[in-house]
């Protein structure tokens, strides 16, 4: 094979009709030769790459030159920034360099890339694949994808390591990476602690060797994995909504492979400006959105999915939504009898009946609530051996035939659709009704500083342990525990509790409350407790929505 030098311009990464994207600025940001060979494949030699910088501005010299990544988006378990403002294209192939440097740390150099649908995800794979193929790695690229197929692709490539490109439901703007090197599970703090270290100071290791490969057909296979975990035999009307996100491209086919006697699209075609509302079935619009097309059509439930497929929301028969944390029982209950003893874990958020539900208690079911975040309930879901983890904000890890661990808002579709198989002569608002009775709010998310809101939620997580020692009541009612796994969680007497905790990926403080007694009784729980509560602190700002 003859090599030869490439100069000038901008570089573009060429491999098989894969290339002609613009990814990381000029060849200038080399301190080493590139050769191009005749396969079109690049080959890098003696890169020297700077550390990033934190301070630099569009539209000058140094930030067309010179990485711009802003520490701030090195989140618990994944990174999120602001494409532009807080990181550039040059800034994405440091963390490239960076990761491709920290999976050989860790013994491995084969890695799955993927990209969801967004204006820019493209070009912030290029560059990211850039910094991988520097660090020496064997980049695996299977192109437009959802988080779950990228989870997939680990499986059936046989590739322990993965990074997919995605924003997931945050607006436009923002831009980010999910990653592991252990399927099925994601980087937690001490990885993504490593990994910025790595970045951020520089600590680059450069290696030869690296080698791009496009991946076809990851997508159908996918598809027909998801497929397989249900054969209908009940014939159900299904309202499919997937916020003009990437699931749009995939969640009807999936669906219909199920058996699902006639899917309903709601805004499948993809959109990347999401002309109607951000693909997020934990947002009161988008499940308002899901009622009204379940009312109009008499479906027999909405499926809505998020912007890169890993999240399931559920609309029941009657237009009402149901938060992932109560399907998540539902199924348990389901589940249960044909499963005796098993684990199951749920989120901080979630609510509190897993603990006293009497069909759990009788099959020698047990539940964990362990930490907010997917990569927190797929981990230690994974450590116990859980048959199922739940997460309120819609992410289902499941186990055992009905899936391989990892968050996949398909497979909790085919969960859901096979326990209403099961189940024949009930709706899913039956199903529900059946659960013991308990009002949960919505997520409210007040905006906060990521630089400041660790430091009010310890202080509120100190002001209720103090408020506990003390013997002291909420709304009439005494403190019974107050749990500070992640955030606290004080729970009442009467099965009630509030819960407040940092985000883990957005500048946002996380408010949940519930009650045991009325829909009004939650509302002042929120409004006369922890509405006041957090109004002391004046970093806190506007909430996103409130109950």
């Amino acid at each position: 094979m003859c090599f030869k030098p490439v100069t000038g311009g901008p570089l573009l990464l060429l491999r098989n009709g894969f290339g002609g994207a613009h990814v990381a600025g000029s060849l200038a940001n080399w301190a080493a030769p590139v050769y191009q060979a005749d396969a079109g494949m690049i080959v890098f030699g003696g890169l020297m790459f700077a550390a990033p910088r934190a301070d630099l501005y569009a539209n000058t010299l140094a930030y067309e030159i010179t990485p711009l990544v802003k520490a701030t988006g090195f989140r618990e378990y994944d990174a999120r920034w602001l494409f532009g403002p807080d990181i550039n294209l040059l800034g994405i192939q440091a963390l490239g360099l960076g990761l491709g440097t920290y999976i050989h740390e860790l013994g491995q150099s084969r890695i799955v890339v993927g990209h969801d649908f967004r204006a820019y995800s493209l070009s912030i794979k290029q560059a990211l694949t850039l910094g991988l193929l520097s660090a020496g790695c064997e980049v695996l690229d299977i192109g437009l994808a959802l988080s779950p197929m990228a989870y997939f692709a680990q499986f059936d490539l046989d590739a322990p390591c993965v990074a997919m490109v995605t924003a997931s439901h945050n607006e436009n703007g923002w831009t980010g990476v999910k990653m592991g090197a252990q399927r099925p599970l994601t980087f937690g703090p001490d990885e993504m602690g490593r990994l910025k270290a790595i970045v951020l100071s520089g600590a680059f290791e450069e290696r030869p060797g690296g080698r791009l490969v496009r991946i076809d057909g990851v997508m159908e296979r996918y598809i027909a994995d998801v497929a397989s975990r249900v054969a209908l035999t009940r014939p159900l009307k299904v309202v499919a909504a997937c916020g003009n996100g990437t699931a749009g491209a995939f969640a009807p086919e999936g669906l219909r492979r199920m058996g699902v006697a006639e899917v309903i699209e709601m805004d499948c075609d993809l959109d990347w400006t999401f002309p109607k509302y951000n693909p997020n079935p934990e947002d009161h619009v988008m499940l308002q959105a899901m009622a009204e097309a379940v009312r109009r059509s008499g479906a027999d439930l909405a499926l809505g999915f998020d912007g890169d497929g890993d999240r399931c929301g559920v609309v029941d028969d009657e237009g009402e939504e149901i938060f992932a944390d109560k399907i998540g029982l539902m199924l348990a209950r389901d589940l249960a009898p044909l499963n005796r003893g098993a684990k199951f874990v749920v989120d901080v958020k979630s609510t509190g009946l897993y603990a006293t539900d009497p069909i759990l208690a009788a099959n020698g079911c047990t539940t964990l609530y362990w930490k907010t975040g997917h990569s927190y309930i797929k981990r230690k879901s994974a450590e116990i051996g859980a048959l199922a983890g739940f997460e309120k904000s819609g992410h289902f890890f499941l186990g055992g035939t009905m899936g391989r661990g990892y968050d996949c808002g398909l497979t909790a579709a085919a969960a859901i659709l096979g326990m209403l198989d099961r189940n024949p002569g009930k709706r899913l608002s039956d199903l529900k009704k059946a659960l013991p009775t308990a009002w949960t709010s919505l997520t409210m998310s007040p905006h906060c500083a990521d630089e400041t809101k660790y430091g009010v939620v310890e202080a509120v997580v100190k002001a209720y342990q103090a408020l506990a020692d003390a013997g002291g009541e909420i709304l009439g009612r005494k403190i019974v525990e107050v749990v500070t796994v992640n955030g606290v969680r004080v729970a009442l007497a009467d099965g009630s509790w509030v819960l407040v905790r940092a985000s883990s990926n957005k500048p946002e403080i996380v408010v949940v409350v519930e009650s045991t007694r009325s829909e009004e009784d939650m509302r002042a729980l929120f409004r006369q407790e922890v509405k006041p509560r957090l109004a002391r602190h004046p970093e806190v700002g506007a909430y996103n929505q409130e109950i």
